[in-house]
C-alpha cells in the first residue's frame, strides 16, 4: 500500500512538498459530456441561446477553470500554465433522440508537478457552463462520466486510459 502523501505525520492534511521533483513538460486529457434534449441542441446549433453562443462561453470558462484549480481545489499547487484547449464533440442519433457534447480539454505545462486537476477542472466547468446557460429550456441535462484521458511527464510517466 503506498503512503498517502497529502497527509503529515500527524495525520493532517498537508500540501506535498514539490520542491525537489524534476521539472518535466507534463500534460493531461480529460473528457466529460453532457446529454441535452433535442430543443437545446437546436438553440446551440442555429445560435439562438438567449445567454449567447453556449459553445464559445463554456470554452472561456473551461480555460479560465484550468487557470484557477489551485484556488478551489484545496491541495492543488497553483502552477504556470503553458497551454490550455478546450473541444466539443457532437454524437447525436436523431431517431434515438440522442443529443450530446463531448468536452476534451487539454492542458500543458513545463514544471514539478502534473496538470491532471486542470484538465479534470476544465472539463467540468466546461459542462456546468452549458447546463447553466441552458438550463432555462430544460434542466433535465446529464453532466458526464467526467475523466482522465492520458497524462504525460513526471516521474510516473505515461497514463492512458
Amino acid at each position: 500500500m503506498s503512503k498517502l502523501t497529502h497527509f503529515n505525520e500527524q495525520g493532517r492534511a498537508q500540501m506535498v512538498d514539490i520542491s525537489e521533483k524534476k521539472e518535466t513538460v507534463r500534460t493531461a486529457i480529460a473528457l466529460s459530456s453532457i446529454k441535452i434534449n433535442q430543443d437545446i441542441y437546436d438553440e446551440i446549433i442555429n445560435g439562438k441561446n438567449k445567454k449567447g453562443d453556449v459553445l464559445a462561453v463554456a470554452q472561456i470558462a473551461g480555460i479560465m477553470a484550468a487557470k484557477q484549480t489551485a484556488n478551489i481545489i484545496p491541495m492543488c499547487h497553483p502552477i504556470s500554465l503553458t497551454g490550455v484547449n478546450i473541444s466539443f464533440d457532437w454524437n447525436v442519433d436523431e431517431e434515438a433522440s440522442i443529443y450530446e457534447i463531448t468536452i476534451q480539454a487539454e492542458v500543458k505545462t513545463k514544471g514539478s508537478t502534473g496538470v491532471e486537476m486542470e484538465a479534470l477542472t476544465a472539463v467540468s466547468a466546461t459542462a456546468l457552463t452549458i447546463y447553466d446557460m441552458c438550463k432555462a429550456v430544460d434542466k433535465n441535462m446529464i453532466i458526464g462520466p467526467t475523466m482522465l484521458m492520458n497524462k504525460t511527464g513526471g516521474k510516473n510517466g505515461e497514463f492512458l486510459r
